[in-house]
Protein backbone atom coordinates (compact mmCIF):
# COMPACT_ATOMS: atom_id res chain seq x y z
CA UNK A 1 0.00 0.00 0.00
CA UNK A 2 1.38 3.41 -0.96
CA UNK A 3 0.26 6.43 1.01
CA UNK A 4 0.09 9.83 -0.64
CA UNK A 5 2.66 12.47 0.25
CA UNK A 6 0.86 15.01 2.42
CA UNK A 7 3.39 17.09 4.38
CA UNK A 8 6.05 19.73 3.76
CA UNK A 9 8.73 17.56 5.40
CA UNK A 10 9.56 14.32 3.62
CA UNK A 11 11.88 11.65 5.03
CA UNK A 12 13.13 9.07 2.52
CA UNK A 13 14.74 5.85 3.77
CA UNK A 14 17.05 4.13 1.27
CA UNK A 15 17.29 0.37 1.75
CA UNK A 16 17.28 -3.03 0.10
CA UNK A 17 14.88 -5.92 0.51
CA UNK A 18 16.70 -8.44 2.76
CA UNK A 19 17.53 -11.39 0.53
CA UNK A 20 20.27 -13.70 1.89
CA UNK A 21 23.46 -13.29 -0.12
CA UNK A 22 22.44 -9.91 -1.52
CA UNK A 23 22.48 -7.67 1.56
CA UNK A 24 25.28 -6.81 3.99
CA UNK A 25 27.62 -9.06 2.04
CA UNK A 26 30.73 -7.86 3.91
CA UNK A 27 29.21 -9.31 7.10
CA UNK A 28 28.57 -12.76 5.61
CA UNK A 29 31.96 -14.21 6.71
CA UNK A 30 31.09 -13.35 10.31
CA UNK A 31 27.36 -14.08 10.56
CA UNK A 32 26.46 -16.02 7.39
CA UNK A 33 24.20 -15.03 4.52
CA UNK A 34 20.95 -15.47 6.46
CA UNK A 35 22.39 -13.72 9.51
CA UNK A 36 23.52 -10.77 7.40
CA UNK A 37 20.09 -10.47 5.77
CA UNK A 38 18.36 -10.70 9.16
CA UNK A 39 20.64 -8.03 10.59
CA UNK A 40 19.90 -5.76 7.63
CA UNK A 41 16.18 -6.38 8.11
CA UNK A 42 16.41 -5.51 11.81
CA UNK A 43 18.41 -2.36 11.13
CA UNK A 44 15.89 -1.21 8.54
CA UNK A 45 13.02 -1.88 10.94
CA UNK A 46 14.89 0.04 13.63
CA UNK A 47 15.39 3.03 11.32
CA UNK A 48 11.72 2.99 10.30
CA UNK A 49 10.69 2.87 13.96
CA UNK A 50 12.84 5.93 14.74
CA UNK A 51 11.16 7.75 11.86
CA UNK A 52 7.72 6.77 13.14
CA UNK A 53 8.58 8.18 16.57
CA UNK A 54 9.31 11.55 14.95
CA UNK A 55 6.09 11.33 12.94
CA UNK A 56 4.19 10.86 16.21
CA UNK A 57 5.16 14.41 17.22
CA UNK A 58 5.90 16.19 13.91
CA UNK A 59 3.99 16.13 10.60
CA UNK A 60 6.36 14.29 8.25
CA UNK A 61 5.87 11.87 5.38
CA UNK A 62 7.93 8.66 5.50
CA UNK A 63 8.94 7.00 2.25
CA UNK A 64 10.90 3.78 1.80
CA UNK A 65 12.82 3.60 -1.47
CA UNK A 66 14.05 0.08 -2.20
CA UNK A 67 16.83 -0.89 -4.56
CA UNK A 68 14.96 -3.83 -6.09
CA UNK A 69 11.56 -4.16 -7.70
CA UNK A 70 9.30 -5.92 -5.16
CA UNK A 71 5.63 -6.67 -4.85
CA UNK A 72 3.91 -4.17 -2.53
CA UNK A 73 2.75 -7.07 -0.37
CA UNK A 74 6.36 -8.10 0.28
CA UNK A 75 7.18 -4.60 1.49
CA UNK A 76 4.09 -4.04 3.62
CA UNK A 77 4.54 -7.49 5.12
CA UNK A 78 8.06 -6.47 6.07
CA UNK A 79 7.73 -2.87 7.23
CA UNK A 80 4.02 -2.07 7.48
CA UNK A 81 1.19 -0.45 5.53
CA UNK A 82 1.67 3.10 6.83
CA UNK A 83 4.57 4.00 4.53
CA UNK A 84 5.01 5.21 0.94
CA UNK A 85 7.04 2.69 -1.09
CA UNK A 86 8.98 3.39 -4.26
CA UNK A 87 11.73 1.73 -6.31
CA UNK A 88 14.99 3.68 -6.47
CA UNK A 89 15.47 2.96 -10.16
CA UNK A 90 18.64 2.58 -12.21
CA UNK A 91 22.00 4.33 -11.88
CA UNK A 92 24.67 4.75 -9.23
CA UNK A 93 23.83 5.88 -5.71
CA UNK A 94 24.08 9.55 -6.65
CA UNK A 95 21.71 9.21 -9.58
CA UNK A 96 19.20 7.32 -7.48
CA UNK A 97 19.28 9.82 -4.62
CA UNK A 98 19.02 12.75 -7.04
CA UNK A 99 15.97 11.17 -8.66
CA UNK A 100 14.28 10.55 -5.30
CA UNK A 101 14.81 14.09 -4.04
CA UNK A 102 13.71 15.62 -7.34
CA UNK A 103 10.48 13.60 -7.38
CA UNK A 104 9.67 14.48 -3.76
CA UNK A 105 10.16 18.20 -4.38
CA UNK A 106 8.08 18.02 -7.55
CA UNK A 107 5.34 16.36 -5.50
CA UNK A 108 5.21 19.35 -3.15
CA UNK A 109 7.67 18.58 -0.35
CA UNK A 110 9.50 21.69 0.89
CA UNK A 111 12.24 19.88 2.81
CA UNK A 112 13.51 16.44 1.82
CA UNK A 113 15.91 14.26 3.77
CA UNK A 114 17.38 10.93 2.68
CA UNK A 115 18.86 8.52 5.22
CA UNK A 116 20.25 5.02 4.92
CA UNK A 117 19.84 2.18 7.40
CA UNK A 118 23.51 1.50 8.18
CA UNK A 119 23.80 4.00 11.07
CA UNK A 120 21.60 2.82 13.96
CA UNK A 121 22.49 5.95 15.93
CA UNK A 122 19.92 7.92 13.91
CA UNK A 123 17.10 8.89 16.29
CA UNK A 124 14.04 11.19 16.36
CA UNK A 125 15.92 14.08 17.97
CA UNK A 126 18.62 13.99 15.30
CA UNK A 127 16.04 13.86 12.50
CA UNK A 128 14.07 16.71 14.05
CA UNK A 129 17.23 18.82 14.24
CA UNK A 130 17.97 18.10 10.58
CA UNK A 131 14.52 19.30 9.43
CA UNK A 132 14.76 22.40 11.62
CA UNK A 133 18.17 23.33 10.21
CA UNK A 134 16.82 22.98 6.69
CA UNK A 135 14.42 25.86 7.31
CA UNK A 136 17.30 28.33 6.99
CA UNK A 137 19.95 26.31 5.15
CA UNK A 138 20.32 24.91 1.65
CA UNK A 139 21.95 21.64 2.68
CA UNK A 140 22.23 19.43 5.75
CA UNK A 141 24.70 16.52 6.00
CA UNK A 142 25.19 13.76 8.56
CA UNK A 143 28.76 12.45 8.28
CA UNK A 144 29.58 8.80 8.87
CA UNK A 145 32.80 7.96 10.66
CA UNK A 146 34.04 5.97 7.65
CA UNK A 147 34.05 9.09 5.43
CA UNK A 148 30.64 8.80 3.81
CA UNK A 149 27.41 10.37 4.99
CA UNK A 150 24.30 8.80 6.52
CA UNK A 151 21.97 11.74 5.84
CA UNK A 152 21.55 14.42 3.24
CA UNK A 153 18.79 17.02 3.20
CA UNK A 154 17.78 19.72 0.72
CA UNK A 155 15.01 22.28 0.35
CA UNK A 156 15.57 22.63 -3.40
CA UNK A 157 16.94 20.21 -5.95
CA UNK A 158 20.68 20.72 -6.54
CA UNK A 159 21.83 18.02 -9.01
CA UNK A 160 25.52 19.04 -8.81
CA UNK A 161 25.71 17.50 -5.32
CA UNK A 162 25.26 14.03 -6.76
CA UNK A 163 27.72 14.06 -9.66
CA UNK A 164 31.47 13.48 -9.64
CA UNK A 165 31.40 11.65 -6.30
CA UNK A 166 33.45 8.51 -5.67
CA UNK A 167 30.63 6.56 -4.05
CA UNK A 168 31.39 3.86 -1.45
CA UNK A 169 34.73 5.45 -0.58
CA UNK A 170 36.04 7.46 2.37
CA UNK A 171 36.01 10.61 0.19
CA UNK A 172 32.22 10.93 -0.23
CA UNK A 173 31.53 13.41 2.60
CA UNK A 174 34.45 15.70 1.81
CA UNK A 175 33.75 15.70 -1.93
CA UNK A 176 30.13 16.68 -1.23
CA UNK A 177 31.24 19.49 1.10
CA UNK A 178 33.67 20.77 -1.54
CA UNK A 179 30.90 20.91 -4.16
CA UNK A 180 28.58 22.70 -1.73
CA UNK A 181 31.25 25.29 -0.90
CA UNK A 182 31.98 25.83 -4.58
CA UNK A 183 28.27 26.46 -5.21
CA UNK A 184 28.08 28.84 -2.26
CA UNK A 185 25.46 26.78 -0.43
CA UNK A 186 24.64 27.37 3.21
CA UNK A 187 24.94 24.06 5.04
CA UNK A 188 24.60 22.46 8.43
CA UNK A 189 26.35 19.39 9.78
CA UNK A 190 25.01 16.80 12.21
CA UNK A 191 27.07 14.68 14.64
CA UNK A 192 29.20 11.95 13.05
CA UNK A 193 27.87 8.42 13.52
CA UNK A 194 29.32 4.93 13.13
CA UNK A 195 27.83 2.65 10.50
CA UNK A 196 27.60 -1.13 10.44
CA UNK A 197 29.40 -2.50 7.41
CA UNK A 198 32.09 -4.88 8.65
CA UNK A 199 32.36 -7.53 11.38
CA UNK A 200 34.32 -5.16 13.60
CA UNK A 201 31.31 -2.78 13.55
CA UNK A 202 28.91 -5.31 15.11
CA UNK A 203 29.52 -4.21 18.75
CA UNK A 204 28.03 -0.81 17.82
CA UNK A 205 24.81 -2.50 16.73
CA UNK A 206 24.67 -4.67 19.84
CA UNK A 207 25.01 -1.58 22.03
CA UNK A 208 22.21 0.20 20.16
CA UNK A 209 20.01 -2.89 20.52
CA UNK A 210 20.66 -2.95 24.26
CA UNK A 211 19.76 0.73 24.61
CA UNK A 212 16.71 0.71 22.33
CA UNK A 213 13.52 -0.54 23.94
CA UNK A 214 11.78 -1.44 20.67
CA UNK A 215 14.46 -4.04 19.99
CA UNK A 216 14.74 -5.48 23.48
CA UNK A 217 11.36 -7.21 23.63
CA UNK A 218 11.29 -9.63 20.73
CA UNK A 219 7.92 -10.98 19.67
CA UNK A 220 7.59 -14.76 19.93
CA UNK A 221 9.35 -16.50 17.05
CA UNK A 222 7.10 -18.08 14.43
CA UNK A 223 8.42 -21.20 12.70
CA UNK A 224 6.79 -21.57 9.28
CA UNK A 225 6.93 -25.18 8.12
CA UNK A 226 6.44 -25.83 4.40
CA UNK A 227 6.31 -29.43 3.10
CA UNK A 228 7.42 -29.63 -0.54
CA UNK A 229 7.56 -32.08 -3.40
CA UNK A 230 8.45 -30.61 -6.80
CA UNK A 231 7.25 -27.09 -6.00
CA UNK A 232 9.83 -25.11 -8.00
CA UNK A 233 7.09 -23.09 -9.72
CA UNK A 234 5.63 -21.79 -6.48
CA UNK A 235 8.13 -22.00 -3.64
CA UNK A 236 10.22 -18.88 -4.36
CA UNK A 237 7.22 -16.56 -4.28
CA UNK A 238 5.86 -18.26 -1.16
CA UNK A 239 9.16 -17.86 0.74
CA UNK A 240 9.82 -14.32 -0.52
CA UNK A 241 6.53 -13.13 0.96
CA UNK A 242 7.55 -14.13 4.48
CA UNK A 243 11.34 -14.20 4.78
CA UNK A 244 11.76 -10.53 5.72
CA UNK A 245 9.41 -10.60 8.71
CA UNK A 246 10.93 -10.05 12.13
CA UNK A 247 11.74 -13.13 14.24
CA UNK A 248 10.47 -15.61 11.66
CA UNK A 249 11.98 -19.00 10.85
CA UNK A 250 11.22 -20.71 7.54
CA UNK A 251 11.67 -24.48 7.36
CA UNK A 252 11.37 -26.34 4.06
CA UNK A 253 10.79 -30.08 4.51
CA UNK A 254 11.37 -31.66 1.13
CA UNK A 255 9.95 -35.04 0.25
CA UNK A 256 12.39 -35.90 -2.53
CA UNK A 257 11.89 -33.23 -5.21
CA UNK A 258 13.46 -33.84 -8.61
CA UNK A 259 13.00 -30.27 -9.86
CA UNK A 260 14.71 -27.05 -8.57
CA UNK A 261 12.80 -26.88 -5.27
CA UNK A 262 15.82 -27.67 -3.11
CA UNK A 263 18.09 -25.38 -5.11
CA UNK A 264 15.69 -22.46 -4.70
CA UNK A 265 15.33 -23.04 -0.96
CA UNK A 266 19.11 -23.13 -0.58
CA UNK A 267 19.48 -19.92 -2.57
CA UNK A 268 17.03 -18.13 -0.29
CA UNK A 269 18.93 -19.31 2.77
CA UNK A 270 16.05 -20.93 4.66
CA UNK A 271 16.36 -24.01 6.84
CA UNK A 272 16.13 -27.15 4.69
CA UNK A 273 15.52 -30.71 5.85
CA UNK A 274 14.44 -33.88 4.06
CA UNK A 275 11.72 -36.35 4.98
CA UNK A 276 9.86 -38.94 2.95
CA UNK A 277 6.66 -40.79 3.67
CA UNK A 278 4.01 -38.15 3.12
CA UNK A 279 3.01 -34.68 4.22
CA UNK A 280 2.15 -35.61 7.82
CA UNK A 281 5.66 -36.97 8.40
CA UNK A 282 7.20 -33.96 6.67
CA UNK A 283 5.34 -31.51 8.90
CA UNK A 284 6.20 -33.45 12.05
CA UNK A 285 9.87 -33.47 11.07
CA UNK A 286 9.70 -29.73 10.45
CA UNK A 287 8.12 -29.16 13.86
CA UNK A 288 10.85 -31.27 15.48
CA UNK A 289 13.62 -28.97 14.21
CA UNK A 290 11.65 -25.73 14.70
CA UNK A 291 12.87 -23.27 17.34
CA UNK A 292 9.80 -21.00 17.39
CA UNK A 293 7.23 -20.75 20.13
CA UNK A 294 4.55 -20.69 17.42
CA UNK A 295 4.27 -23.18 14.54
CA UNK A 296 2.54 -22.30 11.26
CA UNK A 297 2.03 -25.00 8.63
CA UNK A 298 1.93 -23.60 5.11
CA UNK A 299 1.32 -25.24 1.75
CA UNK A 300 3.94 -24.40 -0.86
CA UNK A 301 1.33 -22.90 -3.21
CA UNK A 302 -0.28 -20.64 -0.60
CA UNK A 303 0.68 -17.01 0.05
CA UNK A 304 0.34 -15.50 3.51
CA UNK A 305 -1.26 -12.03 3.74
CA UNK A 306 0.62 -8.84 4.67
CA UNK A 307 0.86 -8.46 8.42
CA UNK A 308 0.28 -12.18 9.03
CA UNK A 309 2.87 -12.37 11.82
CA UNK A 310 1.15 -9.70 13.89
CA UNK A 311 -2.24 -11.37 13.37
CA UNK A 312 -0.95 -14.81 14.37
CA UNK A 313 0.77 -13.58 17.52
CA UNK A 314 -2.21 -11.48 18.54
CA UNK A 315 -4.56 -14.42 17.98
CA UNK A 316 -2.64 -17.00 20.00
CA UNK A 317 -1.25 -14.97 22.86
CA UNK A 318 -3.68 -14.55 25.77
CA UNK A 319 -4.70 -11.05 26.85
CA UNK A 320 -5.23 -9.82 30.37
CA UNK A 321 -8.95 -10.55 30.11
CA UNK A 322 -9.27 -13.90 28.36
CA UNK A 323 -7.37 -16.90 27.16
CA UNK A 324 -6.59 -17.10 23.47
CA UNK A 325 -7.84 -19.84 21.16
CA UNK A 326 -6.11 -23.20 21.07
CA UNK A 327 -5.19 -22.75 17.39
CA UNK A 328 -6.05 -20.69 14.36
CA UNK A 329 -6.10 -20.45 10.57
CA UNK A 330 -6.89 -17.90 7.88
CA UNK A 331 -9.88 -17.47 5.65
CA UNK A 332 -9.38 -18.76 2.11
CA UNK A 333 -9.12 -16.95 -1.21
CA UNK A 334 -8.46 -18.90 -4.43
CA UNK A 335 -6.17 -17.34 -7.01
CA UNK A 336 -8.38 -17.56 -10.11
CA UNK A 337 -11.26 -15.46 -11.47
CA UNK A 338 -13.94 -18.13 -12.09
CA UNK A 339 -17.22 -17.29 -10.32
CA UNK A 340 -17.66 -20.90 -9.27
CA UNK A 341 -14.51 -20.59 -7.17
CA UNK A 342 -16.15 -17.72 -5.29
CA UNK A 343 -18.82 -20.21 -4.24
CA UNK A 344 -16.12 -22.64 -3.12
CA UNK A 345 -14.48 -19.88 -1.08
CA UNK A 346 -17.82 -19.01 0.51
CA UNK A 347 -18.43 -22.64 1.48
CA UNK A 348 -14.91 -23.11 2.87
CA UNK A 349 -15.06 -19.91 4.91
CA UNK A 350 -18.55 -20.69 6.21
CA UNK A 351 -17.48 -24.20 7.26
CA UNK A 352 -14.29 -22.92 8.87
CA UNK A 353 -15.94 -20.17 10.85
CA UNK A 354 -19.09 -21.92 12.04
CA UNK A 355 -17.79 -25.46 12.36
CA UNK A 356 -14.24 -24.48 13.39
CA UNK A 357 -12.86 -26.87 10.75
CA UNK A 358 -10.17 -25.22 8.63
CA UNK A 359 -8.02 -27.39 6.37
CA UNK A 360 -4.32 -27.33 5.62
CA UNK A 361 -4.50 -24.85 2.74
CA UNK A 362 -5.67 -22.20 5.24
CA UNK A 363 -2.29 -22.09 7.05
CA UNK A 364 -3.05 -23.73 10.40
CA UNK A 365 -1.08 -22.27 13.32
CA UNK A 366 -0.73 -23.14 17.01
CA UNK A 367 1.86 -23.00 19.77
CA UNK A 368 4.63 -25.57 19.82
CA UNK A 369 3.47 -26.54 23.31
CA UNK A 370 -0.03 -27.37 22.06
CA UNK A 371 1.37 -29.25 19.06
CA UNK A 372 3.48 -31.42 21.36
CA UNK A 373 0.54 -31.95 23.69
CA UNK A 374 -1.63 -33.51 20.98
CA UNK A 375 1.26 -35.53 19.55
CA UNK A 376 1.60 -33.65 16.26
CA UNK A 377 -0.01 -34.65 13.00
CA UNK A 378 -1.38 -38.20 12.96
CA UNK A 379 0.63 -40.52 10.73
CA UNK A 380 -1.99 -40.73 7.97
CA UNK A 381 -1.45 -40.77 4.20
CA UNK A 382 -4.38 -38.35 3.80
CA UNK A 383 -6.72 -36.32 6.06
CA UNK A 384 -3.92 -35.51 8.51
CA UNK A 385 -4.99 -31.86 8.75
CA UNK A 386 -8.65 -32.84 9.22
CA UNK A 387 -7.79 -35.15 12.12
CA UNK A 388 -5.41 -32.59 13.67
CA UNK A 389 -8.19 -30.00 13.80
CA UNK A 390 -10.58 -32.56 15.32
CA UNK A 391 -8.07 -33.18 18.09
CA UNK A 392 -7.53 -29.48 18.64
CA UNK A 393 -11.25 -28.77 18.79
CA UNK A 394 -11.51 -31.08 21.78
CA UNK A 395 -9.06 -28.83 23.64
CA UNK A 396 -10.46 -25.41 22.82
CA UNK A 397 -11.59 -22.92 20.21
CA UNK A 398 -10.06 -22.76 16.73
CA UNK A 399 -10.03 -19.13 15.57
CA UNK A 400 -10.48 -18.24 11.88
CA UNK A 401 -8.89 -14.93 10.94
CA UNK A 402 -10.96 -12.89 8.50
CA UNK A 403 -7.92 -11.93 6.40
CA UNK A 404 -7.47 -14.62 3.75
CA UNK A 405 -4.47 -16.50 2.47
CA UNK A 406 -4.20 -16.73 -1.31
CA UNK A 407 -3.96 -20.31 -2.53
CA UNK A 408 -3.39 -21.68 -6.00
CA UNK A 409 -6.39 -22.84 -8.00
CA UNK A 410 -4.39 -25.58 -9.70
CA UNK A 411 -6.09 -28.58 -8.12
CA UNK A 412 -9.59 -27.24 -8.87
CA UNK A 413 -8.67 -26.35 -12.44
CA UNK A 414 -6.83 -29.62 -13.08
CA UNK A 415 -9.77 -31.92 -12.35
CA UNK A 416 -12.65 -29.49 -12.65
CA UNK A 417 -14.13 -27.32 -9.93
CA UNK A 418 -17.25 -29.34 -9.16
CA UNK A 419 -15.54 -32.71 -9.50
CA UNK A 420 -12.72 -31.67 -7.15
CA UNK A 421 -15.23 -30.40 -4.60
CA UNK A 422 -17.26 -33.59 -4.81
CA UNK A 423 -14.15 -35.75 -4.41
CA UNK A 424 -13.11 -33.78 -1.33
CA UNK A 425 -16.51 -34.24 0.30
CA UNK A 426 -16.67 -37.95 -0.52
CA UNK A 427 -13.19 -38.50 0.93
CA UNK A 428 -14.27 -36.76 4.15
CA UNK A 429 -17.40 -38.92 4.32
CA UNK A 430 -15.34 -42.03 3.65
CA UNK A 431 -12.88 -41.11 6.39
CA UNK A 432 -15.64 -40.50 8.92
CA UNK A 433 -17.22 -43.86 7.99
CA UNK A 434 -13.97 -45.71 8.49
CA UNK A 435 -12.68 -46.31 4.95
CA UNK A 436 -8.92 -47.01 5.32
CA UNK A 437 -6.93 -43.80 4.65
CA UNK A 438 -4.56 -45.59 2.27
CA UNK A 439 -7.55 -46.48 0.09
CA UNK A 440 -8.89 -42.93 0.29
CA UNK A 441 -5.55 -41.56 -0.87
CA UNK A 442 -5.47 -43.92 -3.83
CA UNK A 443 -8.89 -42.77 -4.98
CA UNK A 444 -8.15 -39.11 -4.28
CA UNK A 445 -5.08 -39.19 -6.52
CA UNK A 446 -6.86 -40.98 -9.34
CA UNK A 447 -7.81 -38.72 -12.24
CA UNK A 448 -11.40 -39.94 -12.24
CA UNK A 449 -12.23 -41.53 -8.88
CA UNK A 450 -15.94 -40.83 -9.32
CA UNK A 451 -15.93 -43.55 -11.96
CA UNK A 452 -14.71 -46.16 -9.49
CA UNK A 453 -17.52 -48.44 -8.50
CA UNK A 454 -15.26 -49.62 -5.64
CA UNK A 455 -15.35 -46.16 -4.10
CA UNK A 456 -19.09 -46.24 -3.54
CA UNK A 457 -19.01 -49.89 -2.52
CA UNK A 458 -16.42 -49.06 0.12
CA UNK A 459 -18.55 -46.19 1.42
CA UNK A 460 -21.60 -48.43 1.57
CA UNK A 461 -19.63 -51.22 3.27
CA UNK A 462 -18.19 -48.81 5.82
CA UNK A 463 -21.63 -47.41 6.55
CA UNK A 464 -23.03 -50.92 7.13
CA UNK A 465 -20.20 -51.70 9.54
CA UNK A 466 -20.87 -48.46 11.35
CA UNK A 467 -24.56 -49.37 11.67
Amino acid sequence: MNLARSTADCLIIFTRYPIPGETKTRLIPAVGAVGAANLHSQMTQHTVNQARKLRDTDPISIEVHVAQERDDRDLTNWLGVDLFYQVQGNGDLGERMARSISLAIQAGSERVIIIGTDCPGVNPDLLKSAFEQLINRDLILGPAIDGGYYLIGLRRFIPELFGGINWSTAAVFQQTVDIADRLGLSRGTLPALADIDRPEDLPVWEQIRTETSDLLILPPKISIIIPTLNEAKTIEQTISRIIANHNIEVIIVDGGSTDRTVEIAQKLGVKLVSASGGRAIQMNVGAAVATGKILLFLHADTLLPPGFAIMVRKCLLPSNTHLGPIAGAFALRIDAPQWRLRLIEWGVNWRSRFCQMPYGDQAIFLTAETFDKIGGFPDLPIMEDFQLIRELSRLGRVEILSTPVLTSARRWLHRGIWQTTMINQLVIIGYLLGVPPIQLRQWYRDRSPLLHREFFLALFSAKEKDI
